[in-house]
């Protein structure tokens, strides 16, 4: 069962990630924080090509990586826009910074806990995205980007994520740190997609009344 939940997991972030892109050139923006971004690509090529997983996992973080290629495509042609307060010419070299130190975070962390599933590394930028997208969410102070759905599809991956790794390792799994990590994951998710809704709403609310005042 645990497998399964696992499988279910990686085709919910496909779905996600796919409503990411889609929403995010359809509004001319990014849907990933930078951080967020930088560590799932991190870790996808981590455990893709240097401690690559058993399949069909490894095809799973293959295919997330493909398309977290595409949303980066998408940072670099809108990021500059967005990101106003980094100069034009330190883009690359914050976004290079980013990713190199991404990178050796996931690795490192994942040879010194001698993690060759990742567990650790993906649960906690697991966390920091969760986080992350509600700072973006509130510093945009809008849903471009954004869409209940990518909340929902994403929260409902890291949860069957969370349920399937607890079943699959009895013993790690169910440590007291991974139990608060996915916790605290669907805690903020929940928080996430509920500021969605109500920015939505808010949107739908402001948009009627003006109907009304014009008529």
């Amino acid at each position: 069962m645990g497998t399964y939940l696992m499988l279910g997991s990686g085709a919910f972030w496909i779905l996600t990630y796919i409503l990411l892109i889609q929403r995010g050139f359809k509004d001319q923006t990014y849907g990933m924080p930078l951080v967020a971004l930088c560590a799932n690509l991190s870790w996808e090529f981590i455990f893709s090509f240097i401690h690559p997983h058993q399949p069909p996992q490894l095809q799973i973080n293959i295919v997330w990586l493909m398309l977290d290629l595409i949303i980066l495509y998408g940072f670099f042609k809108f990021g500059q826009s967005e990101l106003k307060d980094i100069p034009n010419k330190l883009f690359y070299p914050v976004f290079i910074l980013t990713l190199f130190t991404s990178f050796c975070c996931v690795l490192l962390i994942t040879d010194e806990f001698q993690d060759w599933s990742g567990a650790y590394t993906a649960f906690g930028q697991n966390l920091l995205m969760s986080i992350l997208f509600i700072d973006m969410l509130t510093k945009r102070n809008t849903v471009r980007g954004q869409s209940i759905f990518i909340a929902i599809f994403k929260m409902i991956g890291t949860l069957l994520a969370s349920i399937g790794f607890y079943i699959n390792h009895p013993t790690q799994g169910r440590s007291l740190l991974f139990i608060f990590l996915y916790t605290a994951i669907f805690v903020f998710d929940l928080i996430y997609a509920g500021m969605i809704a109500m920015k939505i709403k808010s949107f739908e609310k402001k948009k009627l009344n003006h109907a009304l005042t014009r008529q």
